[in-house]
C-alpha cells in the first residue's frame, strides 16, 4: 500500500465519521408522542413546563423540545429547531 492510497483511505474514513456525527446531531429526540413543529402551526399553549435542547454545548442548529399544558390541561410536546450558542464562545 503506497502513501497516496493510505491518505485517500484515511480521508474517506474521517469524512465518514464526520457524516455520522452530523447525522446523530440532527436526529430527533426519542419520543413518538412529540409533535414536529412546522412554521405556521397553531399551538394551544396554556403553560410551559420545560424546554430542553439535544446538546447544551453545541454551536449551531439543534433539536429543542418544549413540554407544555394546553387549554384543556393535557400535557403536549413539540419539537423544533433552534440556534444554540452554548458551545460557540469560550469563557
Amino acid at each position: 500500500m503506497n502513501f497516496k492510497t493510505f491518505a485517500s483511505a484515511s480521508l474517506f474514513a474521517v469524512l465518514g465519521f464526520g457524516t455520522l456525527a452530523a447525522h446523530a446531531a440532527s436526529a430527533p429526540m426519542d419520543d413518538a408522542a412529540v409533535m414536529q413543529y412546522r412554521y405556521g402551526d397553531h399551538l394551544d399553549v396554556q403553560k410551559v413546563l420545560s424546554v430542553q435542547d439535544d446538546q447544551s454545548n453545541a454551536c449551531g442548529l439543534v433539536n429543542t423540545r418544549m413540554d407544555y399544558l394546553d387549554s384543556k390541561g393535557q400535557q403536549q410536546s413539540v419539537q423544533y429547531r433552534t440556534y444554540a450558542t452554548g458551545g460557540c464562545h469560550e469563557n
